[in-house]
């Protein structure tokens, strides 16, 4: 079984600087704390760092620094930090970022955004700029801003854009499971109509608060396999973020193989060739491996 994990976060508050950081991801997460969390039964593990938010004047030196760690941490792809809306600013970083090794996309974090950010004609622009570059966009929101992202796929249509955490939906716990909400389910179609629009399937623990079963995420992954059929579904761990547990708000090594080893069994239970599911998509979508 092979192994790359399309979502992994790592950042080290002494190296650079995270507004958002709290609690017990307020810590160093990097090389020496990820082979804690290695991924058992793996034949070949690799990952795909996705940008951790440090503040926007550090996003070159995260590439660097995670280059320079990728032989301890597996990292043969790296998402980096852009803000898209910046005009002439924007296409400078670009234009800076593919000349670091090993960038294969980019991340302007939309979540917090007003909605409608996506819209907007300078960030239009950027989304074209990025694709101009072979560059790939990781688009992180929050489920009622799905229509944002369909709309920035039919607007720039040269874009490969990934959906992370299956546009975050409310799942609930473990001990109250949500079912998934006729909304999201509308708009995860929809955006799925855009043939260069893949999903990754991550996110939930942490949506859950980190209290969660296998039982209770399987209808979202089968609502994000009817979508989009399974060449373009993208595994990740979302680690740490999603081995934060709710309850005792303590961090778990353990968390990243559990949700591995859910997606595998789960695929397997539907059929799916989940080679592709956990490497052969990811390496494709971003050109790795």
């Amino acid at each position: 079984m092979r192994l790359l994990d399309s979502h992994l976060h790592l950042w080290d508050p002494s190296r650079l600087d995270y507004t958002w950081l709290d609690g017990p991801l307020a810590q160093r997460y990097a090389a020496e704390e990820l082979a804690k969390a290695s991924l058992t039964g793996a034949e070949r593990a690799a990952a795909i760092f996705v940008q951790a938010e440090c503040v926007e004047a550090e996003f070159l030196d995260e590439v660097r620094w995670v280059s320079e760690t990728a032989a301890r941490t597996g990292v043969i792809g790296i998402v980096a930090g852009a803000r898209l809306d910046r005009g002439e600013q924007t296409t400078a970083h670009l234009d800076a970022l593919v000349g670091l090794t090993g960038v294969v996309g980019v991340r302007h974090n939309l979540q917090d955004e007003p909605d409608g950010t996506a819209r907007h004609d300078a960030f239009r622009a950027g989304a074209a700029a990025v694709a101009a570059r072979g560059l790939r966009f990781d688009a992180c929101v929050r489920a009622h801003q799905l229509p944002d992202v369909s709309d920035l796929a039919g607007a720039v249509p040269a874009l490969p854009i990934v959906l992370d955490h299956l546009g975050k939906p409310s799942v609930g716990t473990a001990a109250d499971p949500l079912r998934p909400d006729a909304g999201w389910l509308r708009d995860l179609r929809a955006l799925a109509a855009h043939p260069r629009v893949a999903v990754k399937l991550s996110g939930l623990p942490a949506e859950a608060g980190g209290l969660w079963s296998p039982a209770q995420v399987i209808p979202f992954l089968d609502a994000a396999a009817d979508a989009f059929g399974s060449d373009r579904l993208l595994w990740g761990s979302d680690w740490p973020v999603s081995a934060i547990t709710g309850e005792a708000c303590e961090y778990r090594a353990e968390s990243r193989g559990l949700w591995a080893e859910t997606v595998v069994e789960w695929a397997a239970a539907r059929g799916l060739d989940a080679d592709a599911v956990l490497w052969g998509n990811a390496a494709r979508f971003y050109g790795v491996g």
